[in-house]
C-alpha cells in the first residue's frame, strides 16, 4: 500500500503526510504525540473519512479485506456471538461455530457468547473487539489502541496471536499504542507522526535510538522516561 501526499483539514488541524509505503505483509506501527494524525490517518486508509488531496494506492487491497479496531469499540445492539458475526454477515460468509467458540474459550470468554456485547467491562469489549477483527481472517489490521488498556496477561495473549498469524499467513499490520515498549516488541517498521505529517518511515531500530531528528529524539526520551528512564524498558 502506497499512501501518495494524503492532505485533511479539521478545524484546525491539517494532515499533509507526505508519501510513504506500508510494506506487505508487515508489522507496522505509528507513533507521535498526541493529536499528530494517528486515528485521522487510520480512518483515511479504511475509508472512514475522504482525504481533501493525495490518493492512497491500496495495490490490490480490497476494502473487505482491511479492519480496524478502536480504544472504545462500538458494538451492534446484541449479544457477543452476534457481534462476531457480524463482519462475517456483511460479508456474506457462514460463521464457523466451532471457530468462534475457541475464540472465546482462548479469551476466557467461554460464558459470554450469549451476554449482551455493551454490557461486557472495557478489557472484555477490547479483547471482542479484537475476536471480531480476525474473524474473517482480513490481510490488513489496524488496531488503534485497542491494546493498550489491556492487563499484562491479555495483552500477551493477543501478542502471541499476531505473531501466531505471521509465521502461519503474514498479513500487514498497523499498530498504535501509547506503550512504546510494545510497540517496539512488535513491529519491524516504524511511521512517526508529528503535526500531520510523516517524518520518517523505516527500521525500528533507526527511528527510535539513531535518528537526527531533534523532533523523535525528544518524543522517544519522555516516552523512556515514563517508563522508569531506561532503555531496558524496550526490552522484552
Amino acid at each position: 500500500m502506497r499512501i501518495i501526499d494524503l492532505e485533511k483539514k479539521q478545524g484546525d488541524f491539517q494532515m499533509k503526510t507526505g508519501s510513504f509505503a506500508i510494506e506487505e505483509g508487515k508489522i507496522h506501527g505509528i507513533i507521535g504525540g498526541n493529536g499528530c494524525g494517528k486515528t485521522t490517518l487510520c480512518k483515511l486508509i479504511m475509508g472512514m473519512t475522504l482525504p481533501d488531496r493525495g490518493r492512497i494506492d491500496y495495490e490490490g487491497l480490497k476494502p473487505r479485506e482491511i479492519t480496524m479496531t478502536a480504544q472504545r469499540p462500538y458494538f451492534i445492539r446484541g449479544s457477543v456471538y452476534e457481534n462476531i458475526c457480524y463482519p462475517l454477515k456483511i460479508r456474506h460468509i457462514r460463521p464457523e461455530e466451532q471457530k468462534i467458540n475457541e475464540w472465546l474459550e482462548r479469551c476466557g470468554l467461554k460464558g459470554k457468547k450469549d451476554q449482551y456485547a455493551r454490557s461486557l467491562s472495557s478489557g472484555e469489549q477490547q479483547k471482542v473487539s479484537m475476536i471480531r477483527a480476525l474473524i474473517f481472517e482480513p490481510k490488513c489490521v489496524m488496531i488503534d489502541e485497542t491494546l493498550s488498556n489491556l492487563d499484562p496477561e491479555n495483552l500477551e495473549l493477543f501478542e502471541q496471536v499476531i505473531f501466531e498469524i505471521q509465521r502461519e499467513r503474514p498479513i500487514t499490520w498497523i499498530l498504535i499504542s501509547h506503550r512504546l515498549a510494545h510497540i517496539y516488541k512488535m513491529c519491524e517498521i516504524l511511521h512517526f507522526m508529528h503535526q500531520g505529517e510523516i517524518l520518517a518511515s523505516g527500521d525500528k531500530e533507526e527511528i527510535l535510538f539513531r535518528t537526527e531528528d531533534e523532533r523523535i529524539r525528544r518524543f522517544v526520551a519522555n516516552e523512556v522516561i515514563k517508563m522508569e528512564g531506561s532503555h531496558a524498558a524496550f526490552e522484552s
